[in-house]
């Protein structure tokens, strides 16, 4: 049998290199790359470590994708890559040039300038936290605090949601829908345009629901991932939701980031 070869996209940056991380990753979901695998490496300071990374690229046969802000490094880049023949893809390069010829600026060339402690990312740092303490309803005080509160059934991804708005500088509190608990006053103070609906197609919900009894250690059969349970809990929310007037997202299938997108275009 043959054996199957693996490969290697370096990512590399002169900053963190979440960025060219998150465009690599992104661009992996689309093909079916299981035998593809990511380094990332940051914070490069010198030329010899650029040509060390790009010849370990040329012997492991992948390419390397990357942000380099330096001009002494791009350029470093952009001839190993081409003396070893590895594919070189800069990520943050032509988006630069495309800045400067259309407006006529010049770049700042400062590693790093997203992950800057600034205002920006200490409002980030106050939104997870302010997530962190009012997930799952424990504080119902926190929704009229929050600039917008996530509502749905269990398991409809409330949760991660939040904590990937809050990384948006977002403060958002998520309440849970239980048909036998009444939900708090504090919730219809808040104006709908505020609040989010988290719906999901029943069979989807089912399924979720099963695995979890199996990762708790819960008998098979349990009252929360029957079929009849989960319809009766989505008629509940669904009609709440109706009540407060607010969006109603169906995230049945959808990323994390999709329905992020959604609802960060609504408030806008």
């Amino acid at each position: 049998m043959k054996e199957e070869r693996h490969y290697q996209i370096t990512i590399c940056s002169d900053s963190v290199g979440e960025t060219a991380e998150a465009v690599v990753r992104a661009t992996i979901r689309q093909f079916d790359a299981h035998q593809v695998t990511t380094k990332r490496i940051g914070h490069i300071k010198s030329e010899d470590e650029i040509r060390s990374i790009v010849e370990a690229a040329a012997k492991r046969g992948g390419f390397v994708a990357y942000t380099l802000v330096q001009p002494e490094l791009r350029e470093t880049m952009k001839e190993e890559a081409l003396r070893l023949g590895v594919r070189a893809v800069d990520i943050m390069g032509p988006m630069m040039e495309a800045f400067v010829d259309t407006f006529n600026d010049a770049p700042r060339r400062e590693p790093g300038l997203l992950h800057r402690l600034d205002e920006d990312y200490f409002r980030r740092v106050e939104a997870v936290e302010f997530a962190v303490k009012c997930d799952d309803g424990r504080d119902t005080s926190s929704l009229l605090k929050a600039s917008l509160v996530l509502i749905g059934v269990s398991r409809t991804s409330k949760t991660p949601l939040s904590i990937f708005l809050a990384h948006k500088g977002i403060k958002v509190s998520n309440l849970p829908l239980v048909p036998e608990v009444k939900p708090p006053k504090e919730l219809f103070l808040v104006p709908g345009d505020r609040i989010v609906g988290l719906t999901m197609d029943a069979d989807k919900l089912y399924k979720i629901r099963t695995e979890r009894l199996k990762a708790v250690g819960l008998p098979f059969g349990a009252k929360y991932a029957t079929m009849e349970r989960i319809e009766e809990e989505l008629r509940y929310a669904h009609a709440l939701m109706k009540q407060v007037g607010c969006l109603i997202i169906n995230v049945t299938d959808k990323a994390i980031e999709e329905t992020a997108g959604i609802i960060i275009g609504d408030l806008r």
